[in-house]
């Protein structure tokens, strides 16, 4: 912290500064304002409440916070922004999304509240049509298989619907978990061709960012989101970014000015790299040599962060605690944008939008879309590759990515194609303050994990994020709702002596020892229903 004599130094210095140079005095004056309030607000001991992250979790949370009449926060952010994985760059003279870039789930009645703020700020969006997707199929061999892929995604969309009624069953019988592969191969129908896969890797990866292996089928399949918001997606293509709705909800709560928060409780490029708690409260240890207290701190930072060991808490989480945490998988979803000379792919309207690449290596620069509807005469496509084709590109050479989807291009489209002039590669898993690009819910891992990882310890340590919440993790409107979550629960105990302090317990069938599986009455059921469904199909072709 500074101490009085620096705050007074550094304003002497501010003011001879101003009555020697002839500058913009209101300027000045502004900015000596700001030191001082800056100096004044840090050489306070504490606060009531520290939050760790200003992605939307955090924002929402302290939001939330400053509804209940609780102002005195401060929030540290690692980045020189707000906004979290909502992040944009300029590329090819466009802003371009380099991570959430959807508002997923639209027009059922239940309104996704991320749809309601991105209306109301006016957020330029576009639908996304999926619809002819499987006529835009392209093999390794330059051939088109549109054909073929109407007739796997009709069978794709079969296994689909009975694959999420098994998992309706298996969550409403609260019967063993197992992973959308496993019901694959109950279902009868694993995919194998290169065709079949990518259509598969779109269905599943594309959506979770890991394959159906290690995917929950209990808790995943139907996906919340859709089943609860509706199916449609909006692609976010304004110049203002995505995360211009959470620097709307901070413009709430914090001081601004001509869309810049000048409040001192925001504190950017503070890096937090330890955290001790008690009963009694949290002193929050930054890179720089900070320290701050608080009676409660919420941490809404990535479950990848979590797990790496970037911030050290003291003392060490329980047991439970840390088994919750490296339960779940932190996944990468990587978009790579690439600028051409000149546009060589189709774009007449929206059904052609998004491409796939059939190759026999399964996720191998599977999904392709071009942004013509968004950026006319842009010349920009990306591709989307996720898990560990994320992880080994990420690695390489950037000259290396370019002569690989170069070679893929090619196939597709015909040897002319010419190679990309410019190239983004987001590192998600590599930048340490994500460690990925958002969790998913791998097999095996019951929904009481989640209010372990949710639960907060010596009732001053809380967490939020998107990996928190049980039914949108992965999501921006569950990144949303978990700063509410936890801000509430923040609230019970401060307000209400509600204090969380106890260890969630497992359900009874959970606890001991793993036993092998048998398959259980809902898979029975399910498989019975499968087959009848076979026999009236046969009977009505014959």
């Amino acid at each position: 912290m500074r101490s009085f004599s620096s705050f007074f130094l550094s304003s002497f210095v501010f003011f001879f500064f101003l009555a020697s140079v002839p500058l913009d005095r209101s300027r000045c004056v502004a900015a000596a304002r700001k030191i001082a309030a800056e100096d004044a607000l840090d050489a306070k001991y504490s606060f009531d409440v520290i939050i760790v992250g200003a992605g939307m979790a955090g924002i929402m949370a302290a939001n939330t916070l400053s509804e209940a009449g609780i102002d005195d926060f401060v929030i540290l952010e690692a980045t020189d922004r707000i906004g979290g994985r909502m992040r944009e760059a300029d590329f090819a003279g466009k802003r371009i999304e380099l991570g959430a870039n959807w508002v997923e789930g639209v027009n059922e009645t239940t309104t996704n509240p991320i749809w309601e703020l991105a209306n109301k700020h006016k957020l330029r969006m576009f639908y996304s049509n999926f619809d002819n997707l499987s006529s835009n199929i392209y093999t390794q061999d330059g051939h088109f298989a549109n054909k073929l892929g109407d007739i796997y995604m009709k069978k794709l969309d079969d296994s689909s619907e009975w694959i999420e009624s098994l998992g309706i069953k298996k969550s409403q019988s609260n019967s063993a978990d197992i992973s959308v592969l496993t019901a694959q191969r109950i279902y009868g129908k694993v995919p194998s061709t290169p065709v079949e896969m990518v259509l598969d890797y779109y269905n599943y990866d594309y959506e979770f960012a890991e394959p159906p292996r290690v995917t929950s089928l209990k808790n995943t399949q139907p996906n919340p989101t859709f089943h609860n918001f509706g199916d449609s997606n909006f692609l976010v293509a304004d110049q203002r970014g995505y995360s211009y709705l959470v620097q709307k909800l901070a413009e709430e709560f914090l001081d601004s000015k001509d869309g810049v928060i000048t409040d001192p409780r925001l504190k950017l490029n503070t890096v937090v790299n330890n955290i001790r708690y008690s009963k009694n409260g949290v002193t929050v240890g930054t890179e720089g040599g900070k320290s701050y207290k608080a009676k409660y701190v919420i941490v809404t930072v990535s479950l990848g962060v979590l797990q790496s060991g970037l911030i050290k808490f003291i003392p060490p989480f329980p047991d439970w605690k840390i088994e919750a945490l490296s339960e779940f998988d932190m996944a990468v979803y990587t978009k790579i944008f690439l600028k051409f000379p000149y546009k060589f792919w189709p774009s007449n309207g929206p059904l052609t939008e998004f491409m796939l690449y059939a190759d026999e290596h399964r996720g191998y620069y599977p999904v392709w879309q071009h942004l013509e509807n968004e950026y006319p005469g842009a010349n920009v496509m990306f591709v989307t590759v996720t898990d560990d084709e994320s992880r080994r590109i990420e690695q390489q050479p950037r000259n290396e990515t370019i002569e690989e989807v170069h070679e893929v291009l090619k196939n597709m489209f015909g040897p002319s194609v010419p190679k990309p002039i410019d190239i983004l590669v987001p590192k998600w898993f590599s930048n340490r303050f994500f460690v990925g690009s958002f969790s998913n819910w791998p097999i095996g891992v019951e929904s009481y994990e989640f209010e372990r990882i949710q639960a907060p310890l010596k009732g001053a340590l809380y967490f939020s994020g998107e990996h928190t919440h049980e039914h949108y993790n992965g999501y921006v409107h569950g990144a949303y709702y978990s700063g509410i979550d936890a801000a509430n629960r923040l609230l019970a105990c401060k307000k209400e002596g509600k204090c969380i302090d106890e260890v969630p317990q497992a359900p009874p069938h959970r606890r001991g020892s793993k036993k092998r599986r048998n398959v259980d009455e809902a898979e029975m059921e399910a498989i019975k229903e499968r087959d009848a469904a076979r026999q009236a199909w046969k009977k009505s072709a014959m």
